[in-house]
């Protein structure tokens, strides 16, 4: 039996192409984080199909909430809250996960709380690193968004720069897709590119803000390759690495000295990338500043960062009714 001081969250995620869901104990230990995956299903097409992730995540969705309670050895009745990823994502799939949680909601009668995506990858950390605590600086990379923001407080996030195109993610699927690797694009990169060199130069957009831009590194990989069709694809992805941290690199350091943080987090899918994960940790030195990054499976969309971020939402009492919907162009505020 838990103790009253213990919250319970169950998170939902099904802002893409993952139908996930979680328990997650007091915002930071995970008790269970279900992912059933699509990406065999969506390789064949080179990318994420949204109608066919929406009709994935209804067929899925009741048995993956049924393995996370068993994981986890509980009963919806232990239940405390139910977070949902109330966007940004594709519409059809984020409204599987929101339909599903306000019928638990309603059900249940328990409380209803609407999580915005980035926030969840933001709080993936908290659950890798016990005594992490705002404020920090934090690089958001992921498919679908790069933002460079400055964490104030759970779930209060200051917006200091983001992507003005392409987000670094969809970027590096894109320039997978065009050397022959296929999709997902980010860990075949990672991967390839270690056999390579820093031997091709390419573009590196910088603003005098903290806004990004990855179209120009796209397009100018696109047309190399191109141009040269038996051109080392391996030193194309190492070079293409180098540019893009670069790119990432230098708004970051211009925080450092804007703003002196004391720590900095990284977050989202593309976090997981070794190069990216090199270059950091020798700022980190450089700098003396420590700078965390969520453990691989939390890096990725899932239900416990959700789960996460809902906790800290569930303690200010900031609940949803049940006219929530989908936002899949949800900003970070």
């Amino acid at each position: 039996m838990w103790k009253m001081k213990d919250i319970l969250i169950m998170g939902i995620e099904s802002s893409c192409d993952e139908t996930s869901i979680s328990i997650v104990k007091n915002g930071r230990e995970v008790l269970s984080n279900i992912i059933n995956s699509q990406i065999d299903i969506h390789t064949e097409f080179g990318g994420v199909v949204p109608e066919i992730a929406s009709r994935c995540h209804t067929e899925v969705i009741n048995g993956v909430m049924k393995m996370a309670l068993k994981e986890a050895n509980i009963t919806l009745d232990d239940i405390d809250g139910i977070a949902v990823t109330e966007g940004p994502g594709l519409v059809g799939a984020l409204l599987v996960g929101v339909s599903y949680a306000k019928a638990l909601s309603f059900a249940l009668n328990k409380p209803l709380i609407a999580v915005n995506h980035i926030n969840g990858h933001i709080a993936g950390n908290y659950i890798t690193h016990k005594d992490l605590k705002p404020p920090f600086l934090c690089l958001i990379i992921s498919g679908g968004h790069t933002y460079l923001v400055n964490v104030k407080d759970y779930n209060d996030a200051e917006v200091l720069g983001k992507t003005r195109d392409d987000a670094i993610g969809e970027a590096f699927d894109k320039v997978a897709r065009v050397v022959g690797l296929g999709y997902p694009g980010g860990p075949k990169i990672d991967n390839l590119a270690k056999e390579g060199q820093e031997n091709i130069d390419l573009p590196v957009t910088h603003f005098d803000n903290f806004d990004f831009s990855f179209s120009g590194i796209k397009t100018a990989v696109i047309n190399l390759n191109h141009k040269d069709p038996n051109i080392n694809k391996a030193d194309l992805c190492r070079s293409f690495e180098k540019a893009v941290t670069e790119m990432l690199l230098n708004n970051v350091k211009k925080a450092i000295n804007e703003l002196s943080p004391k720590k900095i987090v990284l977050a989202g899918g593309v976090s997981r990338n070794s190069y990216i994960r090199d270059k950091f940790d020798k700022l980190s030195k450089e700098k003396n500043i420590k700078v965390y990054y969520p453990e691989g499976i939390l890096c990725t969309d899932n239900a416990a960062m959700i789960a996460s971020s809902g906790y800290y939402e569930y303690l200010k009492g900031n609940f949803a009714d049940l006219n929530l919907n989908s936002v899949p162009n949800l900003k970070l505020q």
